[in-house]
């Protein structure tokens, strides 16, 4: 049972955080291209992001402790664990090391200057934000990637 609790919640807080992403990055900027006004969009995205982000905590903390309870589960640790497990392990880290950057230092940025009404600040870190989401969102797809096909690769050394 605990697996397939630990399994669940893993696979629905990868789907949402970086469907999230995807939806945010290829679907949401590019219809925003359609508010006139820079103002009318920074205010969007700050209603966007304080809407989205406890998701994203949510999945900060739940991905790491399902993913231990999974390769203890599964491998009885790390040394035991194949290639594709280390791989998701490091991407995983990396991934939450961006988005707390995001959170506490161009997140805030932009939310500060939102409110003190100063567009081309707000603009600079909307810009920032875009490009680490960009990059969060393609290690995201990878790790989705790795494992959902990892353990067929039987023919990698490691696995």
């Amino acid at each position: 049972m605990t697996a397939s609790l630990a399994t669940g919640l893993h696979a629905l807080s990868a789907v949402l955080w970086v469907g999230g992403m995807f939806f945010a990055y290829q679907v949401l900027r590019p219809a925003m291209g359609s508010l006139n006004s820079p103002p009318e969009r920074l205010k969007l995205w700050v209603q966007v992001f304080r809407r989205f982000f406890p998701w994203v905590w949510a999945a900060v903390v739940l991905l790491p402790a399902t993913g231990y309870v999974l390769m203890l589960n599964q491998y009885g640790g790390f040394e035991d664990a194949p290639i594709h497990v280390h791989w998701m392990h490091g991407t995983g880290w990396l991934m939450i090391a961006l988005y707390i950057y995001l959170y506490f230092a161009p997140y805030r940025a932009l939310t500060a200057a939102v409110a003190a009404e100063d567009w081309p600040t707000g603009g600079a870190q909307l810009a920032v934000i875009r490009k680490i989401v960009g990059t969060n969102l393609l290690i995201g797809l990878a790790t989705v990637a790795l494992g959902a096909t990892g353990r067929f690769w039987a023919w990698l050394p490691g696995n």
